[in-house]
């Protein structure tokens, strides 16, 4: 790989989402603005929220992966970003119908799994109203 070319790696809880090299330029998002990384740019953490990540690549055009906060870092030519989830498009359009129809069903999940916690706590607290006081 050229000393002008970075490599990015996508790193989810489970696996490695994506691992490009010959990368130009990345773009990313922290709750103080987008920042881009060159190349040659001094290596740093950066602390992610949810968002839009843009990489072009050497031969190819821009591509965005929506990603959910995290953390990247830039340790030489290798650029590493650990995010809960990912999702990656060449279409933004596309990208924001996909991360909108995973929200929704996350949603869902998210509200059936707070319904149950209820349902338990309830039941917890009705049995301990059922031991006698000492």
């Amino acid at each position: 790989m050229s000393d002008d070319l970075m490599r990015v790696k996508v790193l989810l809880p489970s696996e490695v989402f994506l691992d490009v090299a010959g990368v130009r330029r990345v773009v990313f998002e922290t709750s103080e603005g987008a920042y881009g990384l060159l190349p040659h740019r001094l290596d740093c953490v950066a602390a992610l929220v949810p968002g839009i990540l843009t990489y072009e690549t050497e031969n190819g055009p821009v591509q965005y992966v929506a990603v959910d906060e995290g953390v990247l870092t830039k340790a030489g030519a290798q650029v590493s970003v650990a995010v809960r989830q990912a999702l990656a498009g060449s279409d933004l359009a596309q990208l924001q119908a996909a991360v909108e129809k995973q929200f929704v069903a996350q949603a869902e999940a998210e509200r059936i799994t707070r319904r149950a916690m209820t349902q338990l706590e309830r039941g917890f607290i009705a049995r301990l109203e059922k031991f006698p006081s000492a």
